[in-house]
């Protein structure tokens, strides 16, 4: 009977513990933690051998690093987004240069990049400087640290670099015991790093029983908030030594009232003191001296020594202005400002030669006016801006450059990099609608006006901004062959008006006047600049603070509007 009883117990002690050690199975893999490993070539997205991930700040970001012959290396474009975008790349000259208020420094970019040119005296790097992977250019992080604020720490298995551009307040942590850090919050989450107990972490995020953290060799993951102890803000510290570039900018005292002048021949003082008999508070005078005459950096002058002598002696200034606009009229060459400017020899040949003009002249100035640069020179010409500027700087003169108002097809002028490296950045205030257009409408409304300068105080300082005003308008005709337009000058409108009998009217939209009248077949419009429309256009200016008003140009104007700006620059 025993025997039997025994028989039949074992096999149902034996279905108990199978099946408690199932359950218990099911229970430990629940409440256990997970041992799995997360493969960590694949959490930095790492693909190559060289490939090393970024963690900036507390992120890691998409763009990724290179590590190569023990240096670490950025994409240009990464340099660009995070680090400093005034780098300039010459692909068909294979240089990389930077230019700062004193110098052009440059790096062949390939096997010679070891080598660093400061105006053109060398100085060895111990390290190669840039390189291109295919089409994508590699910057060495140190060489960029020359010229960008931020540090950078390198770890490896696997390779990836730590790296800082802000210094803030952060929270650190020590750990209570032995710790696995991982991918999630959740036990069952792989493994990123095993940390020993009183390791430092950084908490990024706390959660109910989790928190984010970043180790010591900047790991980002999860840990339990029980094995945390020990919290402490901090204030990270910066660990470079880099000085920002100072750029002096020449400045003129008080508001400025620049007289563009306009000239097709040499003219002396006396002329320049007939045109500004009836001017009142001109305290520059910008005349069209230097045109460009062809694509290797030549000029045509006519600069004149007693109209500087007869301008200082009224106390005025004198920027000259060069300027692309009358070359093909008057020479038969179209400017091209790629073949041009994205030479370097080419750059030094005009820079040398405006220089030459200044230095002869005693010129207080040079305005640059290129108005038909292409997106596709856009780079170069602002190389040819740094790169004037320190001339300008060395020898204390002006550098203003005019810039049409700001719209995405003028993007590539670069305004924020003008107003950087440029005393002056001058806003060409007005054809708002102009002959080819397409659309008749007003030279220069007030919305036009005013959103120009807002526009460009978003990236160039107040104190850097000039806005020119216009001293003519157009009668716009739209008639049986279509829509045509004639300019007409500021001192004209009077006889115009009095010719056509229109009387104008108030327009509170644009605030000018307008006037129209129909004759036929065709319909006359036209938005009047006159007295009204510059006080209006001035008090904006005045309202936003910038430095001055332009004018375009001397000669066109009526000559009770001398009065208004007069009042605007406060003489």
């Amino acid at each position: 009977m025993k025997k039997r009883i025994i028989l039949v117990l074992v096999p149902i002690v034996l279905i108990i513990i199978i099946v408690a050690a199932a359950f218990g199975g099911k229970i430990w893999d629940r409440f256990s933690y997970s041992r799995e490993h997360a493969d960590l070539n694949e959490y930095f997205g790492l693909t190559e051998d060289s490939d090393c991930a970024i963690v900036l700040q507390d992120e890691i970001v998409d763009d990724m690093a290179k590590f190569v012959h023990g240096t670490h290396y950025f994409t240009l474009s990464t340099v660009e987004k995070y680090f400093t975008d005034r780098f300039y790349v010459n692909t068909d000259e294979q240089v990389l240069l930077f230019t700062t208020d004193t110098d052009v420094i440059k790096i062949n970019i390939g096997d010679a990049s070891n080598v660093m040119y400061v105006s053109d005296t060398p100085q060895e790097l111990d390290y190669m400087a840039a390189f291109y992977d295919g089409d994508v250019l590699y910057i060495a992080a140190k060489y960029v640290q020359k010229f960008a604020n931020f540090e950078y720490y390198g770890f490896t298995e696997p390779e990836h670099m730590q790296v800082y551009t802000q210094w803030d307040e952060y929270t650190s942590a020590k750990l209570t015991k032995k710790t696995a850090v991982r991918y999630q919050g959740g036990i069952k989450s792989p493994i990123l790093q095993e940390l020993p107990a009183d390791a430092q972490v950084t908490v990024l995020e706390e959660m109910d029983n989790w928190s984010k953290v970043k180790t010591e060799s900047s790991i980002i993951g999860y840990v339990e908030n029980k094995r945390l102890t020990d919290k402490t803000v901090s204030q990270r510290m910066c660990g470079t030594d880099f000085q920002e570039i100072v750029y002096n900018n020449v400045q003129k005292e008080g508001m400025i009232n620049l007289a563009f002048h306009q000239v097709f021949e040499n003219v002396d003082g006396n002329y320049l003191a007939n045109a500004l008999s009836s001017t009142k508070s001109v305290n520059v005078v910008s005349p069209t001296w230097f045109r460009l005459t062809d694509n290797n950096g030549g000029i045509a002058s006519l600069a004149n020594a007693s109209y500087v002598s007869k301008a200082h002696e009224l106390g005025i200034d004198v920027w000259a202005l060069v300027t692309d606009v009358d070359s093909t009229n008057l020479y038969g060459v179209t400017i091209d400002f790629d073949e041009l400017l994205s030479s370097s020899e080419k750059r030094k040949v005009l820079i040398s030669a405006l220089m030459n003009e200044v230095d002869t002249y005693g010129l207080d100035g040079i305005n640059i006016d290129f108005e038909k640069v292409k997106s596709s020179a856009g780079t170069h010409f602002v190389q040819f801006l740094r790169e004037i500027s320190i001339e300008t700087r060395r020898r204390g003169i002006v550098l203003s450059v005019d810039n049409y108002v700001p719209s995405e097809y003028t993007a590539h002028y670069n305004r924020k990099e003008q107003g950087i490296v440029a005393d002056y950045i001058i806003i060409m205030g007005y054809d708002e609608h102009y002959v080819g257009g397409g659309v008749a409408g007003s030279n220069a409304s007030i919305g036009f006006v005013e959103d120009g300068i807002a526009n460009t105080k978003e990236v160039v300082p107040a104190e850097k901004i000039i806005n020119a005003i216009p001293f003519y308008t157009r009668i716009w005709e739209t008639g049986p062959n279509g829509l045509t337009a004639s300019t007409i000058a500021m001192s004209a409108e009077p006889s115009w008006i009095a010719q056509t009998g229109v009387t104008p009217g108030w327009s509170d939209e644009f605030c000018q006047n307008y006037a129209e009248y129909q004759s036929g077949d065709t319909l006359y419009q036209c938005w009047l600049e006159d007295v009204d429309s510059i006080r209006v256009k001035l008090q904006v200016m005045q309202n936003q603070g910038i430095k001055g008003v332009a004018s375009w140009k001397l000669g066109l104007e009526d000559s009770a509007v001398w009065d208004v700006i007069a009042e605007y620059v406060g003489q």
